[in-house]
């Protein structure tokens, strides 16, 4: 009966800062907006109740609240001040997800401020005297870790995986323990709303129409393929995900779905770090180092990152084609083994020139090198019957190098009144580059082909905004924006025969293509609270693009064109229960792989070609959502839907040149049109056990044009369901150990002339945390009963092709990192950046 009796005073005594610990446990931190109500709409904790006539000043009471353990914030910590006269509670509030607290209006007077958190020693700071308008700065404050609260009943507070934020949602990569020792596309496979296939391509709500920012800024990696940039970003340096659905009129228009934000990790510590973070496994293995400096108002990031990884890849291809009234049929196979060296390195500043005026530069730079050995055997049938046995060994070579330079400048007047200036230079220089050895069925060689490709991609961009509250409830912002953008590209191929000398390749023509566009944009936007909870945010943005374009031969007329980007988002707070309405207008431009008219041949049955004609495409997209919190758990569901005219597709038929091949090219051919729901969620079971999953559903139609065996085009569409879902659990066990287990599935994906179908994966993981949290090692297995299969299918009244890609991705890897310096918590200083969001990454290799 008493262990009862205590387990109830837990309940009762936890049960009032609920919300503190677990919640929303979807929802962010931010502390308040001025009228009561947390910034991300959640449920702020129950706060004692404040005496009402008590007097008001105007002095101020903050500091940052740390784990002395683990020197780093306490989010989401109880600040209560007390007058020590009327013993009363006069002030109270909530840290923010830096650890920072802030009490404001404070009259003269002796207090005590109560500082408490399920899991820590509450911190009671005694005789505090305020006097009248002077401020108290109470630095770093520290809380204790409390083990055992009561007898046999162990507390821990946890921070959920996912939290759900005003517009957007976020998820914690660095609480995800099996991403240690990948890749950024490893970590997004787990995220709500994302589904990444076996090539690293990322779609949002079934549309790979997205635009990927790294610390809210662009990058020419990622302009160029979405899928080769997530390979060079190491999981380990991943803080957060972010999936914002929704953007406001301050993002640029592009993506047609949404805009995924990856931010890294940075030092908000005084004083020296260095992190280490390595990884050996059976498909890859990485190393890291990061180091920090930060005195005063100085502040220098030093890190660099590589990782070299392994593979072995199968495929088949059967596809059927009509020459002359003659099936054509074609069946083929390779092996393929991959390796590669990922590298990327960046140097950081930044300086508080004074109270109100800071400046941050950076600098990144990437390298990637990735090749292919694949080895092709072809076999030709004419109305059933061989006809020609073909082998074709291709070694591919597939480099990068890049830098992105960034200087930003931002100024303060007063709390939400600031102005800032953001510049970036950035600029990949890539080769995509071929070699095949062409022999007969005896493996005798019959000649030899090689394809040179290089291309550049540069962008340069300079914006300033400015922002500034009315009232306590209004937020007014507007700016102004030019994007720079110049894209090349210069191929040719070279034939051999048996003699080994290489010479122009008559049939396949050299080429160029030089591509500048200039965007020029403003925005203007304005957010209004009121005192029910309502929200408002409305803004709208205008872009306005030219390009000039010209290849070897002529130039290529392609009009400018503006647009008009309004949004609207408006949102509702009833208790625990949040609703949102949403709409957006949103463009997509072509990027480079879509762009480049190179004639990729590595494959000579399945060839594809980009499209320097290619135009915008642009979407309407309404989103309606309610989320509530429940206890412990956390609920959301969304129904979503998208219109996408002028719509960028990738569209197949056969060759004319190349008997029973396929040649796939972009159009902007006809209209999407997507509706579908998103339902995730998570619960802490316990304190130390949480859950968390999510599936998503929804219907795709498309419709275009498709061209015809006698030369002209009829229309077709496609249209059905797809479904995905994930789910994953962390457990934490006491002296530092943790487990976490993952599973997931990605179904049917629509596409005009047919669909592809992915597979499930899983993972399972242990991690051992030692030294006060300052080191840890872990063991996790990916995938350990067999590799991952891609089917797709491609249908029309010209050809059938049926392509199955096996993956043997079968890993186990061990993961080791640690902390190295003295620290202590300071604020981070604030920044602004550019954020070019506004160009179709690539689909790949």
């Amino acid at each position: 009966m008493k262990t009862i009796f205590k387990l109830l005073l837990l309940i009762f005594f936890t049960g009032n800062i609920t919300f503190a610990q677990f919640g929303p446990p979807m929802g962010g931190g931010g502390g308040n907006d001025g009228n009561g109500r947390n910034k991300n709409n959640a449920p702020q904790a129950n706060m004692p109740n404040l005496e009402g006539n008590a007097p008001k000043g105007n002095s101020k009471i903050t500091g940052y609240i740390i784990d002395s353990s683990a020197t780093i914030a306490v989010e989401y910590a109880n600040v209560s001040l007390i007058n020590k006269v009327t013993k009363k509670p006069v002030d109270g509030t909530m840290a923010d997800e830096k650890g920072k607290f802030s009490l404001s209006k404070i009259a003269p007077g002796n207090y005590k401020l109560t500082i408490s958190f399920i899991g820590f020693e509450s911190k009671v700071i005694d005789d505090l005297t305020i006097e009248k308008s002077k401020d108290v700065d109470l630095g770093v404050v520290k809380l204790a870790t409390l083990n055992k609260m009561l007898d046999g009943v162990t507390v821990t507070a946890e921070k959920s995986l996912i939290e759900e934020k005003v517009d957007r949602l976020v998820y914690n990569a660095e609480k995800d323990m099996l991403a240690k020792g990948g890749d950024a596309s490893d970590v997004l496979k787990k995220v709500p709303m994302l589904s990444v296939d076996l090539d690293g391509n990322v779609s949002l709500r079934g549309t790979t129409n997205i635009k990927v920012l790294i610390n809210n800024k662009p990058s020419t990696i990622v302009a160029s393929s979405i899928a080769d940039a997530l390979k060079m970003i190491p999981a380990d340096l991943i803080k957060t995900v972010e999936v914002i659905t929704s953007p406001s009129a301050k993002y640029d228009a592009e993506g047609s779905a949404g805009i995924i934000n990856i931010i890294t990790k940075k030092s908000s510590i005084e004083g020296m770090t260095l992190n280490i973070d390595s990884g050996v496994g059976l498909r890859a293995s990485n190393l890291g180092l990061n180091g920090s400096y930060r005195s005063g108002k100085f502040g220098m990031t030093l890190g660099g990152f590589g990782r070299i990884f392994y593979n072995k890849a199968g495929t088949t291809l059967d596809q059927t084609t009509v020459k002359d009234g003659i099936p054509l049929l074609t069946k083929q196979s390779a092996d393929a083994y991959d390796n590669g060296i990922f590298g990327r390195y960046n140097l950081g500043f930044d300086y508080e020139i004074s109270k109100k005026q800071s400046i941050n530069a950076s600098v990144a730079f990437g390298t990637r090198n990735f090749n292919r050995d694949q080895d092709y055997i072809t076999k030709s049938y004419a109305n059933n019957v061989l006809n020609n046995t073909g082998l074709r060994n291709v070694d591919s070579k597939d480099v990068s190098n890049s830098i992105d330079v960034n200087v930003d400048y931002v100024r303060t007047f007063k709390p939400q009144q600031e102005w800032s200036i953001s510049t970036q230079y950035s600029k990949n220089s890539l080769t995509n580059n071929f070699d095949a050895d062409i022999l007969n069925s005896n493996s005798e060689l019959l000649n030899r082909q090689k394809n040179i490709n290089g291309n550049t991609n540069q962008e340069i961009t300079i914006q300033t905004d400015y922002q500034t509250p009315i009232k306590q409830n209004q937020l007014f912002e507007v700016g102004v924006k030019s994007i720079s953008r110049q894209v090349d590209s210069d191929f040719r191929y070279l034939f051999a025969g048996s003699t080994g000398l290489f010479s122009t390749d008559a049939k396949n023509p050299a080429g160029l293509l030089n591509y500048k566009q200039n965007i020029s944009s403003g925005y203007v936007s304005y957010a209004y609270s009121t005192k029910n909870k309502y929200t408002f945010k409305l803004g709208t943005r205008y872009e306005y693009t030219t390009i000039t374009a010209n290849d070897q031969k002529s130039d290529i007329a392609i009009p400018a064109y503006g647009n008009l980007v309004p949004s609207i988002n408006i949102s509702k707070t009833f208790g625990t229960t949040t609703l949102k309405l949403a709409y957006n207008n949103r463009i997509q431009r072509p990027g480079l792989q879509q762009l480049n008219p190179n004639v990729n041949l590595a494959n000579a049955q399945n060839i594809s070609i980009g499209n320097p004609n290619l135009k915008p495409e642009v979407s309407n997209n309404v989103e309606l959502s309610i989320s509530k919190n429940i206890n412990r758990s956390y609920l959301n569901l969304s129904i979503f839907g998208r219109q996408t005219n002028n719509s960028i597709v990738r569209l197949s038929s056969p060759s004319d040149t190349l008997v029973g091949a396929i040649v796939t090219t972009y159009q902007n051919i006809g209209k999407q049109q997507t509706l579908g729901v998103n339902l995730f969620g998570n619960t802490f079971i316990t304190p130390k056990w949480s859950v968390n999953g999510g599936v998503d559903m929804f219907y795709s139609y498309l419709d275009g044009q498709a061209r015809n065996t006698d030369g002209t085009f009829s229309i077709i569409n496609n249209s059905g369901i797809t479904v995905n879902g994930r789910v994953s659990s962390q457990l934490s066990l006491d002296k530092g150990w943790g487990i976490q287990a993952f599973g997931g599935f990605r179904g049917n994906q629509i596409q005009l002339q047919g669909t592809s179908i992915n597979t499930a994966m899983y993972s399972v993981g242990v991690k051992k945390d030692f030294n006060a949290k300052k080191g840890s090692i872990g063991l996790a297995a990916e995938n350990f009963f067999g590799g991952m299969t891609m089917t797709s299918t491609l249908n029309s009244a010209q050809f059938n092709q049926v392509s199955i890609n096996n993956i043997y991705n079968q890993n186990v890897k061990l993961t080791f990192s640690y902390k190295i310096g003295n620290m202590k918590f300071v604020e981070q200083k604030k920044s602004k950046s550019v954020k070019n969001d506004d160009v179709k990454g690539g689909e790949g290799n």
